[in-house]
């Protein structure tokens, strides 16, 4: 693959977001409250509630920050990254 697809695959993946709900679980599977995640992202508390929900999406640089720190999440609790994960636990 030439360089520049390597760059263009790199972006789509850098800024990919699970689904609100995986959003939500991989938030809470850490122990971290809506307004812990905006402190760290830079946003207000509502913005992510926001997220969780689905009602709106972060703009690029939020987003990229808030795809980072879900990937650091899902990697840190990988049963959280599974769509549908039980709230049972």
């Amino acid at each position: 693959m030439s360089d520049p697809l390597r760059r263009i695959d790199a972006l789509v993946e850098e800024d990919t977001l699970p689904s609100p709900r995986v959003r939500q679980q991989l938030r809470l599977a850490a122990g971290l409250t809506q307004a812990e995640v905006a402190d760290a992202i830079g946003v207000q508390r509502v913005a992510v509630a926001r997220w969780e929900a689905g009602l709106t999406q972060p703009h690029r640089g939020n987003r990229l920050k808030y795809a980072h720190l879900l990937r650091r999440l899902a990697e840190k609790h990988p049963d959280a990254a599974v769509e549908g994960a039980s709230d049972e636990e």
